[in-house]
């Protein structure tokens, strides 16, 4: 056993010596890469590319006792085959006790603005999900926004084609993926919904876990840069929900999905902004709910505004961002038949703190979350937070 760990050590220490990087960590939205984006450029001097990013945190509800948690460690790892050929992969190790894969997808590079890609791939919809580490966001937690409508981090096994047309200042992306699970067999003889409207499409991720698929959901993702400073994404995910072949059949058991999103990034000097929007229409979900027993909206929606300013010198490696971010969502925009719409569904948070990058790939966060919805005998607890973030 000691020589078996000490071989790894010895491999990974080489791998980690060769792979030279000749690529930064970005906050310049036109010029910012994801991790797998990272991987796929071709910076490094050898074919075997490693890397990691995570995040420790500590919440601090009001009047309640504090959370410390190592939210997640991201290990990846890529391996470039050929100069046209590939693969990068994510394993994720959540709360140091549940691990998933978060990504594995080949990637082959069929011209200079067009690449095949096919495996367990993010979904492009939004900003936070394709750039969710860490030094790429303000704030402890990731956006509300983008865990409950998104939701946030949303992978799914797919095919499909990206790339970019630098002439037009486009980047494109378009994907065939299985969709949400939305019903099971409870082995009682009765019907499970797996979706609800507290938190509307995310329990119904499926991740690559022996997924049910029986109609392809298409999605996809246009990125213009053509603005100094300014980077503008339109995505688009149309298609319905996966049932079991047992239960698929009856009335009720999926649901039609037509989900929008708009976003926006910007960088002037010492000043950066971001703004999205999200609209998910679901259809169907009146025969849903009476099947399942389940509160499931027909529309979820939100928005939210971020502005930040770095206090430190321009010239200076380490930043200092003041932000402020206000968003509102809600997993009851509308509802279908008798179903009334539920207040403590919308809701809104403000958060303001500060982001402090030490060095390119860590990260220091603060910040206070004033937290709210419209149903008037519910208590939403405010919230203190505090967070290391690494990325390399």
């Amino acid at each position: 056993m000691r020589n078996t760990a000490l071989g790894l050590a010895l491999f990974l220490t080489s791998m980690l010596s060769a792979q030279t990087v000749t690529d930064s960590i970005t906050l310049d939205p036109q010029k910012q890469l994801n991790a797998a984006q990272r991987i796929l450029s071709g910076n490094y001097a050898s074919a075997v590319t490693v890397g990691a990013y995570g995040e420790m945190l500590y919440n601090q509800p009001e009047g309640d006792n504090g959370e410390l948690d190592i939210q997640r460690l991201v290990l990846l790892f890529g391996y470039r085959f050929d100069e046209r050929t590939q693969f990068v992969t994510e394993l994720e190790v959540e709360h140091v006790e549940e691990i998933f894969v978060e990504q594995a997808f080949v990637n082959y590079n069929v011209a200079d603005n067009v690449n095949l890609r096919g495996g367990l791939m993010l979904v492009p919809m939004g900003i936070v999900n394709e750039f969710h580490e860490p030094t790429t966001f303000n704030g402890t937690e990731r956006p509300t926004l983008d865990n409950v409508i998104v939701p946030t981090t949303w992978r799914e096994l797919g095919i499909g084609v990206s790339g970019r047309f630098n002439n037009l200042s486009l980047g494109y992306q378009a994907y065939l993926f299985n969709g949400f699970k939305s019903t099971e067999a409870d082995g009682e003889g009765g019907i499970s919904g797996i979706l609800r409207g507290s938190n509307g499409l995310r329990s119904g991720r499926q991740k690559g876990i022996r997924s049910t698929i029986d109609s392809p959901n298409f999605s996809t993702k246009f990125d213009y840069y053509g603005i100094p400073g300014l980077r503008l994404g339109l995505s688009g995910y149309f298609g319905k929900t996966q049932a079991a072949d047992d239960v698929e059949e009856l009335d009720g058991a999926n649901i039609g999905i037509t989900m929008i999103g708009l976003d926006a990034r910007y960088a002037y000097q010492k000043f950066t902004a971001r703004a999205q929007f999200i609209n998910a229409s679901l259809s169907d979900t009146e025969e849903y709910n009476a099947l399942t027993g389940r509160d499931l909206g027909s529309q979820l929606q939100g928005w939210y505004l971020e502005g930040a300013y770095n206090l430190l010198p321009r010239g200076n490696k380490q930043k200092l961002f003041a932000f402020a971010r206000y968003e509102t969502y809600d997993t009851h925009a509308d509802t279908e038949g008798t179903l009334a719409q539920n207040p403590a569904y919308d809701r809104s948070d403000i958060t303001t703190g500060l982001t402090y990058h030490i060095a390119p790939g860590v990260v220091v966060k603060g910040d206070y979350q004033f937290r709210e919805n419209n149903d008037d005998a519910s208590d939403v607890k405010d919230r203190l937070n505090f967070g290391i973030g690494v990325w390399f």
